[in-house]
């Protein structure tokens, strides 16, 4: 059971948005950005959409999701169309997909097999990589019945009581079992190492500067235009899986290192949270979060509620220290689409700013020299005047704001971050003291 891709790419498909909202102006507008939205996660798999609907639904059926008159005009598309994959942006049970294949006669995703697909195809790290697969193992097994059929012919059990294939589904079902037992004690055998991780990334010697936000909110075009560097960015919802990190140079002259990361999304499964939670990693540890958002979104309030709803449940299960939010720069991206940083509507903690033409990003920088300043503290240093390796590690990894020579030694007042002067301190015991 690998984690790649289930569907070959150039398939032709056709995206279904399931809407149960009265559908004034407003309603409308938030059902096409959600079904943009899944067209996006279709494309980003290679999937050639050849239709894209939403379909309103006045009630759920068991069977089917939808009612009889909509699967006959789904029907009808999918043969006129030659659809291959009819992906529905909703979750199905085992017996509405099913149901659905057999009356479409053609593959039916949802949304869970779809973002499943994309995860498995682009996971990188070693816990994603092992979310992914326990993720698909567990989706897979509550759909033995469907992906057997194949094995009709076969009778199980005693007598004439099993039925078709029934002793196939239960190999494969214990084998699933047996495989996702084996991937959740590596999983906790890569959480148990996660401590020494984290050791390790604390002897960074420069602050973590991490970009969070919705996908296809412009991280990685932010991410080229600060650093110079070519990573992968494209219009194309999770175009970024695995994370990458930079140099960045302040116009004070501190330099951080600059981290992208994997974007957000709406209705997540369940069967993938920890997976999704898995590549966060890097902002656990920054020292400052990077919050990007599309301001020329429709629904950019509802994609800066989702991404604050999984950081705020990544701090109650202590995966992330309570007091991010005061650490969190929010970033208004794509002020070129709407007039211009002037036309953002702007409170405390935000910055305006257009990745693609440069517009703001100096006020970025600048935002992000006054947030590094805000944090570190004051801090009285006597050195010895041989000492010529502290002092050279206090200008390269402080801010010296006075510095003293005399005969006896040197005297500095300098600023530094808690992780710095925790360090220096251990090196140098009896020098320093907080201001």
């Amino acid at each position: 059971m690998g984690t790649t891709s289930t569907i070959p790419p150039a398939t032709r498909a056709a995206v279904i948005l399931p809407w149960e909202r009265p559908t004034p102006h407003d309603e409308f507008r938030a059902a096409e950005a959600r079904l943009e939205e899944a067209v996006g996660l279709t494309a980003s798999i290679g999937l050639v959409i050849v239709r894209q609907a939403v379909l309103v639904l006045r009630a759920r059926r068991p069977a089917t999701l939808f009612g009889s008159g909509q699967v006959e005009q789904l029907a009808e598309m999918v043969r006129q169309d030659d659809v291959k994959v009819m992906v529905v942006d909703a979750r199905l049970s085992p017996a509405q997909q099913r149901n659905l294949e057999k009356a479409l006669n053609c593959k039916v995703l949802d949304r869970t097999g779809l973002i499943l697909d994309i995860f498995g195809a682009r996971a990188a790290t070693r816990e994603g990589v092992l979310q992914v697969e326990l993720a698909h193992l567990e989706y897979q097994r509550s759909r033995l019945v469907r992906l057997w059929t194949h094995l009709e012919r076969q009778r199980g059990g005693f007598g004439f009581l099993g039925g078709p294939g029934e002793t196939q589904i239960e190999a494969d079902r214990r084998m699933i079992g047996e495989r996702i037992v084996r991937l959740r004690k590596d999983l906790e055998q890569v959480r148990r190492t996660r401590g020494l991780h984290r050791s390790a990334r604390k002897k960074v010697p420069f602050p973590v500067v991490a970009l969070v936000g919705y996908t296809n909110a412009g991280k990685s075009t932010l991410f080229n235009a600060l650093t110079g560097s070519a990573v992968h960015a494209q219009d194309q919802l999770f175009a970024t899986l695995d994370p990458t990190m930079r140099g960045l140079k302040l116009p004070s002259g501190r330099r951080v290192i600059l981290s992208d990361t994997v974007g957000f999304i709406s209705d997540l499964p369940t069967e993938l949270i920890a997976a999704f939670r898995a590549t966060l990693e890097e902002v656990a540890e920054a020292d400052i979060i990077l919050h990007v958002r599309d301001v020329a979104h429709p629904d950019s309030s509802a994609q800066r509620t989702d991404v604050i709803n999984v950081l705020g449940s990544m701090a109650r299960d202590g995966m992330l220290d309570e007091n991010w939010p005061e650490r969190t720069i929010e970033v208004l991206n794509k002020a070129d689409l709407i007039g211009g940083v002037e036309a953002v509507p702007r409170h405390e903690g935000t910055v305006a700013i257009s990745a693609i033409t440069g517009e703001g990003l100096p006020n970025l920088l600048s935002a992000l020299d006054e947030y590094m300043t805000a944090s570190m503290k004051l801090a009285h240093v006597r050195l010895d005047i041989s000492d010529g390796a502290a002092l050279a590690w206090l200008y390269e990894h402080g801010e010296v704001l006075e510095r003293l020579d005399q005969e006896t030694g040197i005297s500095l007042e300098v600023r530094l971050f808690e992780q710095d002067r925790a360090r220096f301190e251990q090196a140098h015991p009896g020098c320093l003291r907080v201001a």
